[in-house]
């Protein structure tokens, strides 16, 4: 497939008007331990003061859901260069939202280019809570996007039919496991056997797996026992407006 042309989109990124609201970004950094650096930074959508996340997405229909998916990839693009973010930098998008892979990612590529920011750096990684209802169309999204160089993650990733059901028809960059998974993990032998097994069986199709929604040193040291080195929450990090953290201020102690 041809580089798509960046000077021409669809109809629907011309013809949409421009968003009836504004909003910012929080940054919360997803850790490597084992190496003891930031791999990334998740960009988290706050009001334009820092407000709860909801005071934005409740502004979120089916008229400007697309100009708001375009709007967040390149306000994150633009923060981040900003900030001069060395780490990868993850976005969330709705998948619902794109019409075509290949045309709907022109301004995410434009916003990479004027701001300097690699595109093998930039995280894709589907919207928490969003639902989709064809697995497929998920797949050809995540398809082109690993084909032009972004890498591509499951959020709330678990060992149900659903999720199973989504690795089986693509193999992303990443998972990310659902927080209900990691509660308390380190007290449930149910949950690290459902963990180790997926680590198992990511290992074996070549994917990379996140603990996310830490909020003990306990869970974190048990998820390191289960091999995991990729990881985020709140024993880690608290999201910052407008800012990002920088690896001195982890407590890599465990």
């Amino acid at each position: 497939m041809p580089s798509p042309d960046l000077r021409v989109g669809c109809a629907q990124c011309r013809d949409a008007d421009p968003l009836p609201f504004d909003f910012s970004y929080a940054f919360q950094p997803i850790v490597d331990i084992s190496a003891r650096k930031i791999f990334a930074h998740e960009a988290l959508v706050r009001g334009p003061a820092g407000e709860a996340a909801s005071s934005v997405l409740s502004r979120v229909t089916a008229d400007n859901r697309y100009s708001f998916d375009q709007s967040c990839r390149e306000k994150a693009i633009r923060i981040a260069a900003q900030l001069r973010m060395q780490s990868h930098l993850s976005i969330n998008f709705l998948p619902n939202a794109i019409y075509r892979p290949e045309v709907c990612i022109r301004s995410t590529l434009r916003a990479a280019a004027q701001h300097g920011f690699p595109v093998n750096r930039i995280i894709f990684e589907t919207v928490e809570g969003e639902q989709v209802s064809d697995g497929k169309w998920l797949a050809e999204i995540f398809n082109e996007y690993k084909r032009i160089g972004f890498k591509t993650a499951i959020d709330d990733f678990d060992a149900g039919f659903a999720g199973l059901n989504l690795l089986a028809d693509f193999q992303p960059d990443i998972v990310k496991l659902d927080m209900a998974l990691i509660r308390g993990i380190d007290q449930s032998p149910s949950r690290r056997a459902i963990v180790a097994g997926v680590v198992s069986m990511c290992e074996q199709l070549g994917v990379d797996v996140i603990a996310e929604g830490i909020e003990t040193g306990d869970e974190a040291h048990c998820l390191s026992d289960l091999g995991i080195s990729l990881m985020q929450g709140y024993w880690f990090a608290r999201p910052q407006f407008e800012r990002i953290v920088n690896d001195a201020d982890i407590p890599w102690e465990m």
